[in-house]
């Protein structure tokens, strides 16, 4: 993936200049050597391109979490492409293009509902587990144990505070979405469904306290769960997402567009579920106005029916076999005490690719 320059700190950045469809993503990255020491050197807030005034006042007062809020979109990106590593649109990034996903995410498709939701989850998410870390100093555990302790346990530890950090994601990221027309409405939907995914999902997690590892006592704290869980709940959302209907009415502040469930008999969005209004094309071949690579040369699963499957996959063009040879350990042995001792095969694979 290359979104970032590697260096002392993998640099990612977020917004940009480019407008995508006539709405700026907020989590494009700007990628330069300007920002490539985000660690290291002063954060410029005024040297960001394409802030709009509201984010730019709140990196300047909130300048202290703003690396761990471009670690959250690299988060959310990096979950994008393994949720999607089998689809013809694989999450795709474009090297050295502020627009890191190209023309893809010009139209309202579910795959703009996708990324909009898990890069907002991901800025929430990082946010909150650096409060808990102790690597801002604005914000911390969270105080409010939600009801008292259960039999045998009581609280303890530090639990994720994710109501800062989801406030941090929608303060952010929500604030280029105020235009009255239907994809800043869409665009306010899919975020907040991908924040309400952490919140929804808060859990439990306790630490045993006694000799020898006995139970005696229990300290829990809440804690958010692991992302991959999130990006397993919202590409579940993205196969049931929801077709709008776009509706164009009068206000006293002008014309404004809103959404409306397109099918009267299927059941309402909620909060919760992720929504678009157009279509998506199809990914099967390159199309530089859609942003579609295709799939040629993409590895396959000659055994799979599924879309991962030669024949989805390839969009029935085929696919090609090749045999490739991998040096793996082997005949490993446990010595005590206390070190493995492994031989050198190798094994000979086949890798099928599509026409």
């Amino acid at each position: 993936m290359d979104l970032y320059l590697v260096g002392y700190l993998m640099c990612m950045w977020l917004s940009s200049s480019r407008v995508l469809g006539g709405y700026p993503i907020w989590w494009s990255l700007a990628l330069g050597q300007q920002y490539s020491s985000l660690g290291s050197q002063p954060i410029l807030c005024g040297s960001i391109p394409g802030l709009v005034p509201k984010q730019l006042r709140f990196c300047r007062n909130y300048i202290e979490i703003m690396p761990s809020v471009a670690e959250g979109v690299k988060l959310g990106i990096q979950e994008c492409q393994h949720q999607f590593r089998g689809r013809r649109w694989n999450c795709t990034t474009i090297k050295d293009n502020l627009a890191i996903f190209g023309p893809v995410l010009d139209k309202a498709t579910r795959e703009s509902a996708f990324v909009h939701a898990i890069a907002s989850a991901g800025v929430a998410f990082a946010v909150t587990r650096s409060c808990a870390d102790g690597t801002s100093t604005m914000c911390g555990c969270d105080s409010h144990h939600k009801g008292p302790p259960g039999e045998g346990w009581k609280w303890g530890g530090c639990s994720e505070d994710a109501e800062f950090g989801v406030l941090v994601s929608r303060e952010f990221a929500d604030a280029r979405e105020n235009r009255p027309d239907a994809r800043s409405a869409m665009n306010r939907h899919n975020n907040e469904a991908g924040r309400m995914t952490i919140l929804e999902n808060m859990h439990l997690r306790c630490k045993c306290h006694g000799l020898s590892g006995s139970c005696e006592v229990k300290t829990c704290w809440w804690a958010q769960p692991d992302f991959r869980l999130l990006g397993d709940y919202l590409k579940d959302k993205y196969d049931s997402a929801s077709e709008m209907a776009v509706e164009k009415h009068r206000e006293s502040r002008g014309w404004v567009e809103t959404l409306r469930a397109k099918y009267t008999f299927f059941k309402h969005p909620t909060e919760r579920d992720l929504v678009y209004y157009e279509g998506s094309p199809n990914f099967c071949e390159p199309n530089p106005e859609t942003g579609s690579f295709g799939t040629r040369d993409r590895i396959c699963n000659v055994s799979s029916h599924g879309i991962e499957g030669c024949d989805l996959l390839c969009c029935g063009r085929g696919h090609n076999t090749r045999t490739e040879k991998r040096k793996e350990k082997c005949h490993c042995i446990f010595h005590w005490c206390c070190y493995v001792s492994c031989q050198e095969c190798v094994r000979v694979y086949d890798v099928h690719t599509c026409k």
